[in-house]
């Protein structure tokens, strides 16, 4: 017996009940969310927030149940595993998002963005707003854009100041063409690897480094296995808090609203604690140990990276790229 049945079941024997004076409360509901990073991450903060608003905003009736730590496969599983109904939910970072919509790669271009704040007025303007409903043409639901942070090079060889010191650095990033493309026209020998795998990589020297958000960094405790790290704030990269459609179209109208309040406030949430990272986690992973490299020559790595423009404005369009170059925050 499939969802849909079982609570149309429950819907008549409730009836049936209802005609002899007897009442039976609504059934309640627990929904798997996913999510690829530790609770005391960007990530977990949203979707604890999310968890809270939605048994408040529905008295209990429907509950989240919380799996960290990618404990329901890495992102591109849990997105296809959203697709088939397998799990419910899941708060997806922005590297594995281009392997189901290719066309929201356009944001993984290193130093597309200024600056978190002009990478939120994108996202939360019409660009972004056309971007979450492509991916509803690929059976999600997208609630709201949520967020992972800045993205920073840390490695186990060497200060990174500018492009030619990431010359012959073996590094991992996320299964995204665009940032492919960009670290390799930089220099850098980069090849991509799902993050479960990322820390035991690094501790066995198959990668020399990596990137990620300072508050990544932090959670899955990669200063244990590198030494630099180098505020360069290279990609902006977004996450999305997305639903499966078959539970999305079962919930009620009263229902959807709760989920979209609850979701806006997870992505508050979300950038809170990304954006308190930013500003104090540096001197925290100093005081872990790392030698940070506060100051980059950002003209540098945009210059090294002039190789791999045409092939970005041929693959999202170069109006688009000005477009989102030219917005304001």
């Amino acid at each position: 017996m499939n969802r849909r049945d079982f609570l149309a079941g429950m819907a008549a024997t409730a009836t049936a009940i209802g005609t002899t004076g007897a009442t039976l409360a609504a059934p309640s509901q627990k929904l798997k969310f996913g999510y690829l990073l530790a609770p005391q991450s960007q990530l977990g903060a949203g979707a604890t927030v999310f968890a809270a608003e939605i048994e408040k905003r529905t008295a209990g009736r429907i509950s989240i149940e919380q799996y960290p730590n990618a404990a329901l496969g890495g992102e591109v599983e849990m997105l296809k595993a959203l697709q088939t109904g397998t799990i419910q939910m899941a708060f997806i970072t922005g590297g594995a998002l281009s392997a189901i919509v290719p066309e929201i790669g356009v944001f993984n271009i290193p130093f597309l963005f200024r600056d978190a704040s002009h990478a939120r007025a994108v996202l939360d303007g019409p660009v972004g707003i056309a971007a979450l409903a492509r991916f509803k043409e690929k059976d999600l639901v997208p609630l709201v854009w949520g967020e992972n942070g800045m993205r920073h090079i840390t490695n186990s060889k060497r200060p990174i100041v500018n492009a030619d010191d990431l010359k012959g650095l073996k590094l991992r990033v996320p299964q995204s063409d665009a940032m492919i493309a960009g670290f390799k026209a930089m220099g850098a020998e980069v090849s991509a690897l799902p993050f479960p795998q990322l820390y035991a990589a690094l501790q066995t020297g198959q990668f020399d480094g990596e990137e990620n958000p300072i508050a990544t960094i932090q959670a899955s405790k990669f200063y244990q296995v590198q030494k630099y790290l180098t505020l360069s704030g290279h990609v902006y990269d977004p996450a999305i808090v997305f639903i499966s459609p078959d539970v999305y179209g079962d919930l009620s109208d009263d229902d959807k609203a709760a989920f979209a309040e609850a979701a806006k406030l997870a992505s508050a949430a979300s950038r809170k604690f990304s954006g308190e990272a930013q500003v104090k986690g540096a001197a925290e992973l100093e005081a872990s140990g790392m030698q940070v490299t506060r100051e980059v020559k950002r003209d540098s790595f945009v210059a090294a990276m002039a190789s791999a423009i045409p092939g970005f404005e041929a693959k999202y369009g170069a109006e688009l790229i000005k477009q989102i170059r030219g917005v304001t925050s």
